[in-house]
């Protein structure tokens, strides 16, 4: 297998590209990614006519603005699909709307942070989870923030197209009142509606570096993220997500996530549904 790699990858080079991801990210790469890792940064030193991984380390040193970028978006792993762990919507529509309606009835706000939100598909189902569960949302003021390390999925989140195959699994009526259809040189593909996108704002955001956000959020959705971290690094993130939050806000993480032994600012109410203790 070593002997049919196009270019030499040592354990020194996954090293350092471990180092950088820590670094920049605080994403621990485990020796299991080696592979993907080898993979993806491949078709980086194809695309810039690159010799060697060497090479490559010190390309990224001396373009490090625009080719660190470049690096994070290669490496780090994207998997997300519409209504993905669909009880967390069930859960949002059944019990949290009611609850936040009567709670914020006097401000008619509510927010959201899709945290970790790939290419789109997750904050669109919480708009049209809220779309569905609030009759009069047009009198309400609400948003949610879309965020995410990696800037090509923010993009492709932005624009809201997507291949016809990536929502086959939602009723046709859903599909009916929250897509297009493309045609012609579209056929395919679909877009979701204006009214769901209107909502969201899709924003690059690194967790590990500061967040400019000044306003709390009712509810944060951040899962299969933080399981890229190690313990310590889970440990300042969840602090911090504690401090972004009002004081009843619901937090949903990932199916292989806990907060065993890594917060106790949260409360579990259902599987992987938590709300902050006050």
């Amino acid at each position: 297998m070593e002997a049919a790699r196009d270019f030499d990858f040592t354990d020194r080079h996954f090293d350092n590209f471990r180092k950088m991801v820590s670094e920049h990210t605080g994403i621990a790469l485990s020796d299991a990614k080696r592979e993907l890792v080898y993979g993806r940064l491949t078709r980086r030193l194809r695309k810039l006519s690159l010799d060697n991984f060497d090479d490559y380390t010190n390309y990224i040193l001396e373009n490090s603005e625009d080719e660190l970028s470049n690096f994070i978006n290669a490496v780090t792993t994207n998997l997300t699909s519409f209504f993905r762990e669909d009880h967390h919507f069930r859960y949002l529509a059944d019990k949290l709307i009611p609850e936040l309606l009567h709670r914020n009835r006097a401000s008619r706000r509510i927010r959201v942070w899709s945290a970790g939100c790939s290419t789109g598909e997750e904050p669109y189902s919480i708009a049209i989870t809220l779309r569905e569960s609030i009759p009069d949302i047009d009198n309400w003021d609400v948003r949610i923030l879309a965020t995410d390390i990696d800037t090509n999925v923010i993009s492709k989140g932005e624009n809201g197209i997507y291949d016809e195959e990536r929502i086959t699994g939602l009723s046709s009526g859903r599909i009916k009142q929250w897509f297009f259809k493309g045609s012609n040189k579209q056929a395919g593909k679909v877009r979701v509606k204006p009214e769901l996108q209107q909502m969201i704002t899709f924003k690059q955001l690194n967790l590990m570096t500061e967040w400019p956000m000044k306003g709390l959020f009712d509810i944060l959705f951040c899962r299969n993220v933080v399981i890229y971290f190690d313990k310590p690094t889970q440990k300042v993130l969840f602090e911090r997500f504690t401090g972004q939050l009002t004081e009843d806000a619901h937090m949903f993480i990932g199916h292989s996530e806990t907060l065993y032994n890594v917060s106790e600012r949260f409360q579990l109410l259902g599987k992987t549904i938590y709300r902050r203790i006050r």
